[in-house]
């Protein structure tokens, strides 16, 4: 039988759900925007993103409150417990999304101010991967779809190679045109900080099997070893 007090348990970790989503969301639309500054050299709108990280901002801060109350006035208890837990991580990774974002549009910003180079294709690719991987790892936490988490878990060593390549190959155009290097090494920016973009899609994953199965994830490679 479900008590008035679990009702409303679970009536504010839905509302805290709902906050992570509407953050999350936020933080795939400010990557999307940072990158179309990027390919397009559009530096007004490189200009624009480097301001629309205050509503990620400011929402992270209504989750830490938000978080606080739960845990004070609800006292929530096992699967309850790890969602409010899994949330309050979430947020800094999506927090993070968002300031790698307005990294992303700086080196847009310096590209616009340079002679245009090409933007090689394996730099396209590493986006769409990093884009998949956050949305994947989102909607997995919206569904507590562990599948789906651990899909989004499998695929971030794909990403690393990915940007891995596309840093040799960079040196190797650096090497060939030296004139184009600080156009090469924004590229190699560009790539990093994608590259942590699939980190913390790798990390909400995590805790979508915490939540789920009860499971940490966290360092399961290095703790294994």
């Amino acid at each position: 039988m479900t008590t008035s007090s679990q009702m409303k348990t679970g009536r504010d970790v839905d509302q805290l759900r709902q906050l992570a989503l509407r953050m999350g969301g936020l933080a795939e639309e400010i990557l999307e925007k940072s990158l179309r500054a990027t390919w397009r050299r559009d530096a007004a709108l490189a200009t624009a993103v480097m301001g629309d990280d205050l509503e990620i901002d400011r929402i992270d801060v209504e989750i830490d409150e938000a978080v606080l109350n739960v845990l004070a006035l609800r006292a929530p208890v096992a699967i309850d417990l790890r969602q409010v837990i899994a949330i309050n991580t979430m947020a800094t990774d999506l927090e993070r999304v968002g300031d790698l974002a307005r990294n992303i549009a700086g080196c847009a910003r310096r590209l616009c101010e340079r002679d245009p180079i090409a933007v090689p294709a394996e730099l396209k690719n590493l986006a769409e991967a990093c884009q998949r991987a956050l949305s994947e790892s989102l909607g997995a936490f919206a569904d507590l779809d562990v599948d789906r988490a651990r899909a989004v878990i499998a695929a971030d060593n794909e990403i690393d190679a990915i940007e891995s390549a596309f840093v040799r190959g960079a040196i190797a155009r650096i090497q060939a045109d030296p004139a184009t290097s600080a156009q090469q090494i924004d590229l190699m920016f560009v790539a990093r900080n994608l590259e942590r973009v699939g980190d913390h899609a790798t990390n909400i994953a995590e805790h979508v099997v915490l939540v789920a199965e009860s499971k940490n994830l966290k360092h399961r490679e290095k703790l294994s070893r």
